[in-house]
């Protein structure tokens, strides 16, 4: 808790990697998030809301149960926990983290990454102490690498289209609203299975009175 409220980000993230638990409590009750947003520290909670330790990406790089093979080839784990873990949520700084990665800009790379994302969201929402954060993250980059694979499929230009698309940048003239942008997260979010998240309410809620 005291890295978090002091505000140092990397002392922070060396103690998550070093193992330090989340979601444990302090004597009234709260966790280390919860005691840095209290004191303003909001880099620090998002450090700490955003990290996913490797060694959970790491249990699908062995095979589970009756699987033959792993869910996730252990060369794509290193990648795709670089994006897990960034703080940068901009659907154009995703792709360019998929395309700056050759072993991950595959069509069948991304479709492995997104369906790993989709049962770690799942995961997220069933376990005991449910992370609805953390689920829709996992969500909203498995999307992302959805419509990657359709660029990847269908244009030439791969993902370098899908960055330089105008659609995707355009912004409406009269005020910059970035409309391909929002259309994109509302996709998203209309898509994430779990209709009774409390944070999913909270976002229909928000985003519902903004007209596109």
């Amino acid at each position: 808790i005291f890295p978090a409220n002091s505000g140092n980000k990397e002392i922070t993230w060396m103690m998550l990697e070093a193992g330090a638990e989340t979601d444990v409590v302090n004597s009234v009750g709260r966790t280390a998030a919860q005691m840095a947003a209290f004191v303003g520290q909001h880099d620090c909670v998002t450090v700490i809301n955003n990290f996913f330790p490797r060694e959970r990406l790491d249990y699908y790089t062995k095979p589970q149960g009756l699987d033959k093979e792993p869910k996730l080839p252990v060369k794509l784990a290193g990648p795709l926990h670089k994006i897990i873990t960034t703080t940068n949520m901009h659907p154009v700084k995703i792709v360019f983290l998929v395309k700056e990665n050759p072993l991950l800009a595959e069509v069948e790379a991304l479709q492995k990454c997104y369906r790993v994302l989709d049962l770690i969201c799942e995961k997220c929402m069933k376990q005991k102490d449910m992370n609805e954060v953390l689920a829709m993250k996992m969500h909203y980059i498995s999307c992302i690498f959805q419509k990657c694979i359709t660029f990847l499929k269908e244009r030439e230009d791969k993902l370098d289209g899908f960055i330089k698309r105008q659609v995707f940048l355009r912004r409406r003239d009269k005020d910059g609203f970035p409309v391909y942008q929002e259309k994109l997260i509302r996709e998203s979010i209309r898509k994430f299975p779990y209709c009774e998240a409390t944070l999913l309410q909270q976002l229909v809620r928000s985003i519902a009175p903004v007209e596109i």
